[in-house]
């Protein structure tokens, strides 16, 4: 049986999937904080998740979400993804666009509180990306 909280993390992954920005409120509150740092930088306050998806989204068309699996234990609920996408759009934190394409797994851990994801935190295969893609790895100080 799904659980409420594995339907709104169901929705929100179709939602990005489906390019639906405007739907997104219904799947994460106002203040959601994202720990995910998908290259480097990106803001980790209160609701700049809806902005760092809008940015991924404009870096990445198409790009898709395929949820594998889902477990989920109270607020928690774990997802394992196959990622696929284009980079054909500008990112202010990534290389110029190459119009390679790429897949890669993830798995979100997010938190779900009165109906809506609020903290995600994920990781993905990052490596497979950055070669998929061809960019440089990044030199850090």
């Amino acid at each position: 049986m799904v659980g409420d909280n594995e339907k709104v993390v169901r929705g929100f992954f179709e939602a990005v999937s489906e390019r639906r920005l405007e739907d997104l409120p219904q799947f994460m509150a106002h203040d959601v904080v994202d720990h995910n740092k998908i290259i480097h930088g990106e803001a980790d306050e209160p609701g700049a998740a809806f902005e760092g998806l809008r940015q991924q989204l404009a870096a990445f068309d198409p790009l898709t979400i395929r949820v594998e699996e889902v477990i989920s234990d109270g607020e928690r609920v774990v997802a394992r993804l196959t990622q696929r996408g284009v980079n054909g759009g500008a990112h202010p934190r990534m290389p110029e666009p190459t119009g390679r394409s790429f897949e890669n797994e993830a798995i979100w851990v997010l938190r779900v509180r009165d109906g809506k994801i609020s903290e995600i935190r994920a990781v993905s295969d990052r490596l497979g990306l950055f070669l998929q893609l061809g960019w440089e790895w990044p030199q850090t100080d």
